[in-house]
C-alpha cells in the first residue's frame, strides 16, 4: 500500500501524524510530509487510521 499525500490540499492542523508519527513527519510549520511513499507490513492500519484522521483529505491510500 502507497501512502501519498496532495500537498496542495494539506491545510497544517497535523490530526494525520497522531496515528501515524512513523509514517507521517510535520515541517516547522505543521504541514504533513509522508517519509515514505510505501506502508510497512504491519503499518497500513496506522496509515488508514492517518487517511480518516486528515479533515482535507490531503491523504490517500492507493494499491
Amino acid at each position: 500500500m502507497k501512502l501519498l499525500l496532495d500537498s496542495t490540499l494539506c491545510q497544517g492542523y497535523g490530526l494525520c501524524q497522531e496515528p501515524a508519527p512513523e509514517l507521517i513527519d510535520l515541517d516547522e510549520w505543521g504541514y504533513a510530509r509522508v517519509r515514505g511513499t510505501t506502508a510497512p507490513e504491519g503499518g497500513e492500519q496506522a496509515a488508514a487510521a492517518a487517511v480518516a484522521a486528515c479533515p482535507n483529505s490531503a491523504l490517500r491510500l492507493v494499491k
